[in-house]
């Protein structure tokens, strides 16, 4: 049996999939481990789980804390240069130790989590990508140019501190093997490293569901629409979920809202004993999302790739208001699939999102988008999917025998 290393930034969203893969592996007989903070780690893969320390800032802590207005290009450079660069230097010395530890076969490496695959290559230890969206691979930057080789310098310079500098690989980008937890039904043909990209579908695992969700409050008579900004959003999404709520106020007789609210922008989070004013309106810091969206009519969400991924598995339509990063590369995928409505974050108001969210509710061709892209996910194969490349990528490493350590 082989030995798989999983290397995660503390991101959720960029974390989940690797759960239900690693879990996979783990029943067919291998040994998994993962190089990341275990305080995100543990609470997504359980106790059992073995979880190499790295240090690292989060995002929105520290010299990584984004002024809500920064977005396009400047959240961009933003995230690489505040964010992503400073967590692959402090990770390093983390991922390094692993690798002497729990000495893997193959190590997988997050796209945005480069630690990975620079340690790897530079200890001489095959690597896979794990693409928790398709942007970087779609052609993002092609319009852009300048950002593209700025941010090309940025990874050369990285390398030449904590990786091998004498290499060329992308570090986005294992020239072995690239995990894409999409399909061509939502993100189209690859413009970079298609040869290396295997389109595997969401990886959907079950996740601990925390008691006590008033599971009641749902009324099986009308539509319940699930609005939700992530996990990375809460300080830019004030705004934006008062006028959701508005909207929802304002179709009460059609409709149900949930709003997750994790910042509390909205105050007091409501309970099935709210006041008659928001009696359909139920505002929560959290959610149990993969039992949810089995139950739900619509998503209003930012785009994020885990969230579009997972609505569109239960074939659920989206309203989508992208605020930044890749997310309006993703929101983009999602009107293109005719799956979903794209509205502007920074300026809709309540009309609008209402008017949005009556169409992907009552006109059945979103709906048949959605469900038709779900399709194309669970016959992707998920995580066993997944796995099975993970497990021929390690055969073929046995077969060349070993590699020189640096």
């Amino acid at each position: 049996m082989s030995r798989f290393l999983f290397v995660v930034p503390p991101l959720v969203g960029h974390i989940n999939p690797t759960i239900g893969v690693g879990a996979e592996l783990a029943a067919r007989g291998h040994q998994v481990a993962w190089a990341g903070m275990p305080e995100f780690v543990g609470q997504l893969a359980g106790g059992g789980a073995v979880v190499f320390r790295c240090a690292g800032q989060r995002l929105g802590e520290g010299g990584a804390v984004r002024p809500p207005d920064v977005r396009g290009p400047g959240a961009l450079k933003f995230l690489w240069e505040r964010f992503l660069v400073p967590l692959a230097e402090e990770m390093a010395p983390g991922v390094h130790a692993a690798v002497e530890a729990f000495r893997p076969d193959v190590l997988v490496a997050d796209q945005q989590t480069v630690a990975g695959g620079l340690i790897a290559e530079r200890l001489g230890v095959p690597w896979a990508t794990s693409a928790t969206t398709s942007a970087e691979f779609t052609g993002a930057l092609d319009g852009m140019p300048k950002i593209d080789a700025w941010l090309s310098g940025l990874l050369h310079e990285l390398r030449g501190r904590i990786g091998d500098p004498d290499a060329t690989a992308d570090p986005r980008f294992s020239p072995h093997l690239v995990l894409a937890f999409t399909t061509e039904e939502l993100a189209g043909r690859a413009s970079r490293a298609g040869e290396r990209i295997r389109y595997v579908g969401p990886s959907i695992a079950a996740r601990p569901v925390a008691p006590g969700f008033p599971w009641e409050w749902l009324d099986p008579a009308r539509p319940t629409v699930l609005t939700t900004l992530g996990t990375a959003n809460a300080d830019a999404g004030a705004r934006f979920l008062a006028e959701c709520r508005e909207a929802g106020r304002s179709r009460a007789d059609r409709l149900q809202m949930m709003i997750v609210d994790p910042a509390g922008s909205l105050g007091t989070p409501s309970c099935t004993s709210a006041g008659p004013e928001d009696k359909d309106i139920l505002v929560l810091p959290s959610v149990p999302q993969l039992p949810l969206l089995e139950r739900v009519g619509a998503v209003v969400c930012h785009a994020g790739h885990n969230t579009v991924c997972e609505a569109l598995w239960h074939g659920v339509p989206l309203v989508v208001a992208p605020i930044r990063d890749d997310q309006p590369v993703v929101a983009a995928q999602v009107v293109d699939a005719g799956a979903g409505i794209r509205v502007r974050f920074g300026r809709v108001r309540a009309p609008q999102l209402g008017e949005a969210l009556d169409t992907v509710l009552h006109e059945p061709g979103h709906r048949t988008a959605a469900e038709r892209v779900g399709a194309s996910f669970r016959a992707a194969g998920g995580a066993a999917a997944a796995a099975t490349h993970l497990e021929q990528l390690a055969v073929e490493v046995a077969a060349e025998g070993p590699r020189e350590k640096r």
